[in-house]
């Protein structure tokens, strides 16, 4: 695709041969009789958004807190989102672990170079080996697939799961959560839940590059409280994982193993591994796929970054630099990295790099870095009532980088505990929240929207050209001003005039609509969080400012809506937490 100015720009679409026929703006013709849209209302107590591993621990534990629970989830049971795609877990076990609690955080939070929050470092690991234990309980161990270990816990306390419903409204009345609505993807039929407390554990998401195999995380969580008042965190910090040039969409990476390989469990082993490295050899050097005669494919060699202020030294790296992993294992063996508690079984930490440089890892976002702002340990947000866990929580427990093998999931299973256990407490002390039939009314007619709209773009349309816009990797990877306010311009042009215009004729294109809204407003908050950090540390590279600014940014990035509906942006420092 021709790059212009800086950024894709919206008329190269000529180029690619999109055309109004294909999916441009033109009439809308639904396939459903919009006369005949079914409605339903549920109460519960809390009402957990997700049905990842965050959301299995967050349904579990609160039903055993003693109130009613309802899962409500986009995919299947432990299906979707990012959990199938993990295969180890961490679990911190002080009897085996040479190095003490307070060693593994303070080795972290210099990792991440003081972008980690340690209150959640320590929290994941003290709480690791639990939630593993109950794992095992439940036969997680014992599959690869994972919707058979997550049923067994969910039917054997009668939870209810609303399987296949995209939540796409949070629903605040006085100031406090009041519910959520969204609608189904295979009857239609929009539903309103009605609840004391919504945990989100909806994930996190990226812009759905073609080939990789996490494409259906688009920040809806993140997007919808945001929309009703919630500060969100981490935007400037990007992902790092890969996909590979020779069959992208095998659902193979290199460093996690296959998807059929059953999980396994994970010891102490810190490392420091960059999103940045391999998009910044492509960019001075060409070539992101090829290095050279005998190299695979799809990975990269020659030097990279080193000794830069965002990498602290005595960290070793697993990246293209030196050739495949420690233990003599290519990339296509997943081997295991040296130390730590044994060779995990369920594989390493994420190569960076990989067949489309920038492209593959816009798939999802960095763990625990992007997501609500938490008020406290608990996973509260600003908003009373809504709480968050795992991906879709800001918590920066490992910070802005990969650090620890399997924290990921150790994360949100953690997470999803402690969150539910307090948002069952707050539901308890509280009544039923009411919502007036007018605001009910409202966000019907908003998820109707698109299949009501006599014509507009299509969305698979704007989700391409959203998609030349940012996943370049000199725009997501490799910034400097210029080409971050360039594709700013292009995506603002994307948020007024074609996010309204958006049009569907059937449920599929109905979400697709939805989706391809929310990932307009997360570029927008990941350009503008982008241009604010004025330095370079851990994910965030700025090749004009390529050197780490301790003394102005030792500090988070917070975005929230102003009472004039524009994004507004803070810096928070370190330290400076509960916020």
């Amino acid at each position: 695709m021709t790059i212009a100015g800086g950024a894709a720009g919206i008329a190269a679409m000529a180029a690619m041969g999109i055309s109004a026929e294909r999916g441009e703006c033109r009439v809308n013709i639904p396939k459903i009789d919009l006369d005949k849209i079914k409605y339903a209302e549920n109460e519960t107590d809390v009402l957990v958004v997700g049905s990842g591993i965050a959301g299995l621990f967050a349904a579990v534990k609160a039903h055993d807190a003693g109130v009613r629970v309802m899962m409500v989830s986009k995919g299947r049971l432990g299906s979707s989102g990012q959990t199938p795609f993990a295969k180890g877990i961490f679990a911190y076990d002080a009897a085996k672990e040479k190095i003490s609690l307070d060693e593994f955080v303070e080795k972290v939070s210099r990792s991440a170079i003081g972008t980690n929050n340690p209150v959640f470092t320590r929290q994941m690991a003290e709480h690791s080996l639990d939630r593993v234990k109950d794992l095992k309980a439940w036969g997680f161990f014992d599959s690869p697939l994972y919707f058979n270990s997550f049923s067994k816990p969910m039917e054997e306390r009668k939870i209810p799961v609303v399987e296949r419903v995209m939540i796409t409204h949070l629903i605040k009345e006085n100031g406090k959560i009041a519910g959520a609505a969204g609608f189904s993807f295979d009857e239609a039929k929009v539903y309103i839940f009605k609840a004391k407390t919504v945990v989100l554990c909806s994930g996190a998401g990226g812009f759905k590059p073609n080939g990789f195999p996490i494409c259906d995380l688009t920040h809806d969580g993140t997007v919808m409280a945001y929309n009703i008042g919630a500060k969100v965190t981490g935007k400037e910090w990007n992902d790092g994982h890969s996909g590979q040039t020779t069959n992208p969409a095998a659902c193979y990476d290199g460093w996690h193993g296959m998807f059929d390989r059953n999980p396994g469990v994970t010891g102490v082993e810190v490392h420091h591994d960059l999103g940045v490295d391999s998009n910044y050899q492509a960019y001075m050097g060409g070539n992101p796929v090829s290095g050279g005669p005998g190299a695979p494919p799809g990975r990269i060699t020659g030097e990279q970054i080193s000794g830069g202020p965002h990498r602290p030294a005595g960290f070793q790296d697993h990246g293209p630099k030196g050739g495949p992993p420690p233990g003599g294992h290519g990339p296509r063996h997943g081997g295991p990295p040296p130390g730590g508690g044994g060779p995990p079984k369920g594989g390493g930490p994420a190569r960076m790099g990989g067949a489309s440089v920038g492209g593959s890892s816009a798939g999802m976002s960095i763990h625990k870095s992007e997501g609500l702002v938490p008020m406290n340990d608990k996973g509260a947000s600003n908003i009373p009532g809504l709480y968050a866990a795992g991906d879709a929580l800001g918590s920066h427990m490992a910070g802005a980088i990969y650090t620890q093998i399997g924290s990921s999931l150790a994360g949100s299973a953690v997470q999803g505990a402690i969150v539910s256990e307090a948002a069952a407490e707050y539901a308890k002390g509280i009544a039923l929240p009411k919502i007036s039939r007018a605001t009910i009314k409202t966000i019907e007619e908003e998820i109707l929207a698109p299949l009501k709209r006599k014509a507009g773009y299509g969305p698979a349309w704007v989700t391409q050209t959203l998609q030349g816009i940012m996943i370049p990797n000199f725009v997501l990877y490799i910034k400097k001003e210029s080409l971050l306010k360039a594709a700013l311009a292009y995506i603002e042009e994307l948020r007024d005039h074609h996010m309204p215009m958006l049009r569907a004729a059937d449920l599929h294109e109905l979400r697709l609509a939805h989706e391809t809204a929310n990932m307009i407003i997360n570029a927008e908050m990941k350009l503008k969080a982008s241009l604010m950090r004025k330095e370079s540390r851990c994910s965030h590279f700025r090749l004009d400012y390529p050197e780490i600014d301790t003394t102005n940014w030792n500090a988070w990035i917070n975005i929230y809506k102003g009472s004039d509906g524009t994004m507004k942006l803070e810096k928070k420092p370190f330290g400076t937490w509960p916020s």
